[in-house]
């Protein structure tokens, strides 16, 4: 392997492993739902304040878990497509 590829393989691992720290966090109803993802599209925390929830109408309690993991979803994907953009172009010089 040749040094260019050697040192793109290592901004690539250093990039990912930037992503795994960053921690994305989003809420629903007002902070009824907070959901923490991080930057490799993985659900780190979901939290629900109870005081904001009306147990007789759970569908909404439902619906803001799904707005948050959607909306913490999003976000992950586009800070990771910002992050490893510059580096993919490297990658047709590794034969990949």
């Amino acid at each position: 392997m040749a040094l260019d590829q050697i040192k793109m393989l290592n901004q690539i691992r250093k990039a990912q492993k930037q992503l795994a720290s960053e921690i994305i966090e989003v809420e629903a109803g007002d902070g009824a739902v907070v959901v923490q993802v991080t930057g490799e599209l993985k659900i780190k925390k979901v939290t629900i304040n109870p005081e904001m929830v009306d147990l007789d109408n759970i569908s909404e309690l439902e619906h803001w878990i799904e707005i948050a993991i959607r909306d913490g979803l999003a976000e992950a994907q586009k800070i990771a497509a910002e992050k490893m953009k510059p580096l993919m172009g490297g990658l047709g010089n590794l034969g990949l």
